[in-house]
């Protein structure tokens, strides 16, 4: 049996689970929730936050218990699907494939936090003028980067050479 060559994209998935509980470890050992400190003046912080919530604190507000457990079961199914098109799939390229792996890492990273902390820790702030940007982690930029990978080899697809133009 041999096995996909997209597989070798898996180190990047590992690589970005690995950063991302490394980063937020410290971040929690080092810090109390609501900590703040300014790396470029009115336009990079570093921050503690928890969001217990989705992508910008979507639902971060709901008292539902079942909220948790729906949010963690849904990260769990985005997971599954991921490692299936990046094992799978035999559509995409590179591109696509480190896109997989990213996402895959982001996902983990993030369900993994939400598992053991019920909420996912937040760390970067970046404010453009007087618009703030929510607060993200290593696996969110992970996922950000992932998608754009994707939608890259979407909108711009590898030159596939025909037989003919190789033989001349």
């Amino acid at each position: 049996m041999t096995l996909p060559s997209r597989l070798r994209f898996l180190w990047l998935t590992l690589a970005v689970v690995l950063l991302d509980r490394a980063t937020k470890a410290w971040f929690e050992s080092q810090t109390t929730e609501g900590w703040r400190h300014e790396v470029i003046h009115h336009f990079i912080y570093l921050v503690r936050a928890s969001n217990p919530g989705i992508a910008f604190s979507f639902f971060a507000d709901s008292t539902s218990p079942w909220t948790r457990i729906i949010l963690i079961a849904g990260s769990l199914i985005v997971i599954a699907v991921l490692a299936w098109l990046l094992v799978a799939s035999h559509s995409g390229g590179r591109l696509t494939a480190a896109g997989f792996a990213l996402l895959l890492g982001g996902a983990t990273g993030n369900v993994t936090d939400r598992i053991l902390h019920g909420a996912v820790t937040d760390f970067f702030e970046v404010w453009f003028g007087s618009y703030h940007y929510p607060a993200f982690n290593v696996a969110d930029s992970a996922i950000t980067i992932g998608a754009i990978l994707i939608i890259l080899e979407v909108l711009f697809p590898p030159r596939v050479q025909s037989s003919q133009s190789v033989k001349s």
